[in-house]
């Protein structure tokens, strides 16, 4: 592990997804620790999206709206829908705060962050449809948010990434709005758990195996799959299949062709490397064009520990990867 990592692990709160509400109350004392860049020439907005029955297109009648808060820095050309991490368990706008400051002021590109339902009160498909409903309304609202409609990238960490990528996918296949880019760092994608890293790494920094069974049993099967860890289908994983609809896990997905070029990056400790490094793979045996960068002595959310040189080299190229893809 890097040293520089090293020496805060002891840091990180246990993240327990048995119990939500004390997960979310840890995760959000680790954010407010995280300072924010400063906002200069950044103007922060809260608003409201209308949710996705809005087009008459929904999985669930009578969906909520959707709170997102929207970052623009002057000159932005694009936008990017940024969907925060946390085990589809955790997080919320306040709590990815210091990121979407950072994505924003680093990128130069509007962020729209969605504050997306949680499991297990709402599983698979309500962050989901959330997200969707926030993609069409960012590319009808291209001019007021001062940006191309053809310039409008998806990106997120950890489960926010998987989000990012079943957002792709359903994109593509519904004829939603076109993507020119997805970013997926440390992306959730796979329930199965049948990867060596996701086999092997059982007592790995802030998420170990148990922990992402755990959350992947929150978001696919909701109150009643809270608790617990192991199950049929592998050590640590969920087991059976996901719920209809084809995007619950986005590593499940046969067809990866005509998706929107990639970045993805992957930490070298997480139980989501082997997963995300094949996930990248197949895109690119399906012509998609993808840049991927695995970090070496990192864990899942190191990034998080800012005063180390090599967060501070991923959160950057985060922030220039997005400038590249959006102005270009």
């Amino acid at each position: 592990m890097d040293p520089e990592l090293e020496a805060f692990v002891p840091l990180f709160p246990d993240a327990d997804f048995a119990d939500p509400v004390a997960a979310r109350a840890g995760f959000g004392k680790l954010a407010a620790a995280v300072p924010a860049p400063e906002t200069e020439g950044l103007t922060v907005e809260d608003a409201t999206v209308p949710g996705a029955t809005v087009d008459g297109e929904s999985h669930e009648p009578e969906q909520p709206d959707v709170p997102v808060r929207i970052y623009r820095p002057r000159g932005a050309r694009g936008a990017v829908v940024w969907l925060h991490g946390g085990g589809y368990v955790m997080g919320d706008l306040d709590s990815e705060h210091p990121w979407a400051t950072r994505i924003a002021v680093g990128s130069g590109q509007v962020v729209v962050s969605v504050g997306y339902r949680l499991a297990p009160e709402h599983p698979y498909p309500a962050a989901l449809d959330d997200a969707y409903a926030v993609l069409k309304w960012t590319v009808r609202n291209a001019d007021r948010l001062g940006v191309d409609p053809d310039r409008i990238a998806v990106g997120g960490h950890s489960a926010g990434g998987g989000l990012a990528a079943a957002l792709a996918l359903r994109a593509r296949d519904e004829g939603g709005p076109a993507i020119r880019f997805q970013l997926l760092n440390q992306p959730q994608l796979d329930d199965r758990q049948e990867t060596w890293s996701q086999r092997h790494f059982t007592d790995t920094p802030w998420i170990d195996r148990d922990k992402c069974a755990a959350s992947w049993r929150s978001y696919l099967h909701g109150v009643g799959g809270v608790g617990g860890v192991g199950g049929v289908g592998g050590v640590g994983g969920v087991g059976g299949e996901p719920p209809a609809g084809g995007y619950a896990a986005a590593g499940r997905v046969e067809d990866l062709t005509g998706l929107p070029p990639a970045y993805i990056a992957t930490a070298e400790l997480c139980p989501n490397r082997d997963e995300d490094i094949h996930y990248a793979l197949r895109l690119l045996q399906a012509r998609v064009p993808v840049e991927l960068h695995q970090w070496p002595g990192t864990f899942h959310g190191s990034q998080a520990i800012v005063t180390a040189d090599v967060s501070q080299r991923q959160n950057a190229e985060l922030g220039a990867v997005l400038r590249r893809a959006l102005t270009d």
